[in-house]
Formats: C-alpha cells, sequence, structure tokens
C-alpha cells in the first residue's frame, strides 16, 4: 500500500484565504501560513497515516483499528468526491501531525443550489493544547467555506464548548439535533 504526499485537496485553497477578513484575535498573532515555530497547516495526505493522524483523533473519539489500505480506500473516495477538506497541523520537529479539522460541503437544491459546510472533528493533541491550533483550524474552515461559497457553516460541539465556537461568530440554531445511531 502506497502512502504518499498527495494532498486531499488543492493546498492553495488555503494559502489564498483571506486572512485579513478573520474577526478572530490571535496573541502571538499565527495564520494559516505560519502557525507557529515549526508547525504547518496543510490539507491531509495519506502519508499522514504513519504520522499519528488517528493518535490524535482518539483523543477526540473512537477510531477503531484503521488499516492502511482502510485509509486509503476512504481518502481516495474523499479526494475523489471533492467534498472533503481535512487539514491538519504537523509539528515538523516531530514528523507527527498535532492537529485537525474536517470541513465537508454538501450540495443542496435549496438557496439556488447552493452549498453547505459543515465542521466536524476538530482536536488538538493533548501535548499541543493552548497554542491556539483549534482557533487557527476554526478560523481557517470558516474562511474556506466562505471562499468555497457556502450559504451557511454548521457544527456540534457540547455546551462546554459553546463560548470557543461563539467567538467565529456562530450561534445557536432554533433547530433541534436528533440522532439516530446504528452499531457496527
Amino acid at each position: 500500500m502506497l502512502l504518499n504526499e498527495t494532498p486531499l485537496f488543492e493546498p492553495s485553497l488555503l494559502q489564498e484565504l483571506d486572512w485579513s477578513s478573520n474577526t478572530v484575535p490571535f496573541s502571538p498573532p499565527i495564520s494559516p501560513s505560519s502557525p507557529g515555530e515549526g508547525l504547518v497547516l496543510r490539507p491531509l495526505c495519506t502519508a499522514d497515516f504513519n504520522r499519528g493522524f488517528f493518535k490524535v483523533l482518539s483523543q477526540l473519539t473512537t477510531t477503531g483499528d484503521v488499516t492502511p489500505e482502510q485509509f486509503t480506500k476512504k481518502f481516495e473516495h474523499m479526494k475523489k468526491t471533492g467534498d472533503y477538506y481535512v487539514v491538519v497541523v504537523e509539528d515538523t520537529h516531530l514528523g507527527q501531525i498535532v492537529a485537525t479539522a474536517t470541513l465537508i460541503t454538501e450540495n443542496k437544491f435549496i438557496h439556488s443550489c447552493a452549498k453547505r459546510g459543515r465542521v466536524e472533528e476538530v482536536v488538538v493533541s493533548d501535548v499541543c493544547r493552548g497554542k491556539q491550533l483549534g482557533k487557527l483550524l476554526v478560523s481557517a474552515l470558516t474562511l474556506l467555506s466562505k471562499k468555497l461559497n457556502c450559504y451557511k457553516i454548521t457544527l456540534e460541539c457540547s455546551a462546554n464548548n459553546v463560548t470557543f465556537y461563539q467567538k467565529f461568530g456562530y450561534t445557536a440554531s432554533q433547530e433541534t439535533y436528533m440522532q439516530c445511531r446504528f452499531s457496527n
């Protein structure tokens, strides 16, 4: 199984974000092009399987025992659809993924066949918390959804994270989040 550096989506999408329209303050200042000493913000690639991508995700939720073959197959599917934007922060000194978040775009018939964005799986490794990486990821994905012409962006979060997301302009909606889980 060949794990390589091919990005999930075009890296220029992150490089071309209009960071001047970001409304969240960073102290010290960081940005997608300059996330911190030895850190790089970029699209996910299959080589990240061996850089601790699942180790970081497992700090958020159950990931299961995923093989490189399963990972590559899901990656290729996501890349082919063009609707998945999984970003990672790599610590280049350690050669490890230390944070990740996902933007999924949903094509709609409503709002003149517009797109809706959804933020998922925002997690920063416990060894890197406090470096503003969560803020960086959410700011970048929020701006990316705007760049991709989404008419809105949503996310689900626990009650104790509401204040964090309000900093980015997210507000509680009147809709009730409901779910039906299936055991696998």
